[in-house]
C-alpha cells in the first residue's frame, strides 16, 4: 500500500528524549514513559518491556509520532508513539544522534 505525499506530510514526526520509565503493575509487555519534546513533556506507553529494563530506555533520543490520537492503555493515556524496527517481535527503537535537539521535526 502506498500513501500520498500529502498524507505523509500530516505526520508530525519529532525527536524526543525518554526522561523516565516505570513499570505498570500487572503488565509485563508495556511500561509508562515520559518523553521530552522540547516544548512539552508527554506520557507514552512503551511496548517491548519484556526485552528491556526501564533504565535501558532512559536517556535514549528517539523518534516519535507526536500527532497520533491519544489512546488509553492499562488505564494510562499515551500521547505519542515511539517508532521502532520490529525484528522477531522485538522492538529496536529508532534513535538519532544525541546532539539533535528535542522537538526537532523530522521531514
Amino acid at each position: 500500500m502506498t500513501i500520498s505525499y500529502e498524507d505523509f506530510k500530516k505526520l508530525d514526526l519529532r525527536v524526543a528524549k525518554i526522561e523516565s520509565v516505570e513499570a505498570i503493575l500487572g503488565k509485563t509487555k508495556i511500561v509508562k514513559g515520559i518523553v521530552d519534546l522540547g516544548s512539552e513533556k508527554r506520557s507514552v506507553i512503551i511496548g517491548g518491556a519484556e526485552f528491556y529494563q526501564p533504565e535501558d530506555l532512559v536517556g535514549k533520543t528517539v523518534i516519535v509520532v507526536a500527532n497520533l490520537e491519544p489512546k488509553k492503555l492499562a488505564g494510562i493515556e499515551s500521547n505519542a508513539m515511539l517508532l521502532a524496527a520490529d525484528v522477531n517481535d522485538k522492538p529496536y527503537w529508532l534513535t538519532v544522534d544525541a546532539d539533535v535537539p528535542t522537538g526537532t521535526k523530522i521531514k
